[in-house]
């Protein structure tokens, strides 16, 4: 057990908070019970993963997506008002963590993504922070052997531009709809980029700049560092843990 305060500090600290500008508030988003013994953790806090923490009897939902964010409607109704009814009805605190999970060495969603692909990662790049991570592919690939690579690890055929080399060695990636560190991944010389999901101009920006392009998925890139950040919390502090996938194909 540990206390909601004692939790919410120690991420505060892990995951360098502070030091993010971001598009929503990262931390304590709705308080709950005082006392936390089980956690639920997930990508987005939609409300089959909500209705997924109230069976479990968690008293904190951990997410990467959650409330509040700019330029959202301020108003609670609909959607919004059944979210947040069923958390505080159970108080169950949700936590959510965006830029600052993305960019985190260990437990990030980059960081996760690089040991499940057997990426070699040499350093960063995209933002201030940088979230992203470039390095090598663990042997030199093709692009339909790249897709199969990731295809078979994360479950999900990526979309693929291809118009980079017909040898690829060198990658960067980023997870989510990071289509904007494209260009920063052609000026470092990256064979390919990756990413979670692109815009129809990221398409001709790659085609043009001769870089391959994969969307591998913003749900599929996005689901281990939440996973990984919920297990270290349930062995450092003796919770009960439990991820939940709640499947999106984008």
């Amino acid at each position: 057990m540990i206390t909601r305060d004692e939790l919410t500090g120690y991420l505060h600290e892990l995951l360098d908070v502070d030091g993010f500008q971001d598009g929503c508030p990262n931390g304590l988003q709705v308080e709950g019970t005082g006392e936390i013994r089980c956690l639920v953790s997930g990508v987005t806090a939609n409300l089959p993963l909500i209705e997924a923490a109230v069976e479990l009897g968690a008293d904190a939902l951990l997410v990467h997506h959650g409330y509040f964010w700019k330029g959202e409607e301020p108003v609670v109704v609909g959607m919004k008002q059944r979210r947040l009814k069923r958390l505080l009805v159970n108080d169950i605190n949700l936590l959510a963590y965006h830029l600052p999970l993305d960019a985190h060495p260990v437990h990030g969603n980059n960081a996760r993504l690089a040991s499940l692909l057997e990426f070699l990662p040499e350093g960063t790049f995209g933002g201030s922070p940088a979230i992203g991570l470039w390095g090598r592919l663990p042997a030199t690939m093709d692009a339909r052997g790249l897709s199969d690579w990731i295809a078979e690890r994360l479950g999900r055929a990526p979309l693929v531009i291809p118009a980079g080399p017909s040898r690829i060695e060198t990658v960067a990636w980023c997870s989510g709809a990071a289509q904007s560190y494209l260009v920063e991944a052609v000026q470092m010389g990256m064979d390919v980029f990756i990413t979670g999901e692109v815009s129809e101009p990221a398409v001709h920006v790659a085609r043009e700049y001769g870089i391959h392009l994969f969307a591998a998925g913003h749900h599929a890139t996005e689901r281990y560092g939440v996973m990984a950040l919920g297990e270290h919390l349930a062995e450092r502090f003796a919770l009960q843990h439990h991820f939940i996938d709640i499947d999106s194909p984008l």
